[in-house]
């Protein structure tokens, strides 16, 4: 499988969602198609700072997905680009998707000034995590999630 890496394009709608439900049902989301439906609209869009990106095979028929966004850094006085999603359909694992992906977005992130490429993962994902490892550095940081209260 021959593979490249361009932005989404409007041409991508229902394999980029395919592929966002494959990412949602891996995390164990719910089935949401409205959500499904808005990220999708935010990342064509670009809103909230987001950037689509999808590794194509041959046939320009994307195979995995990444979508990131622009964050600053106030401790840095810098801005980063943060990994919200990455994802590669089954039938493409192992094709090296998710690299490229992964190095698209470091040259995403030299090209617009950013210090640190940063993502999470669960730590039991570890085929995942073998690709990620070949890539960057984990970090000791642990993550927290509030709700918001009035």
């Amino acid at each position: 499988m021959t593979l490249s890496v361009r932005p989404v394009d409007a041409r991508d709608s229902d394999e980029w969602a395919a592929l966002y439900r494959g990412y949602r049902a891996f995390y164990r989301l719910p089935d949401d198609p409205a959500a499904v439906a808005t990220t999708w609209t935010w990342v064509r869009e670009g809103a909230h700072g987001l950037v689509g990106l999808v590794a194509v095979d041959e046939r320009d028929r994307p195979v995995a997905l990444a979508n990131l966004r622009w964050f600053a850094r106030p401790s840095t006085a810098t801005t980063g680009l943060y990994l919200d999603d990455l994802f590669t359909s089954p039938d493409a694992r192992g094709a090296g998707a998710a690299g490229m992906l992964l190095k698209h977005a470091a040259q995403l992130a030299a090209a617009g000034g950013a210090s640190v490429v940063r993502w999470i993962t669960t730590a039991d994902n570890e085929v995942a995590r073998s690709v990620y490892d070949a890539h960057a550095v984990a970090t000791p940081w642990v993550t927290y999630d509030m709700k918001p209260s009035g």
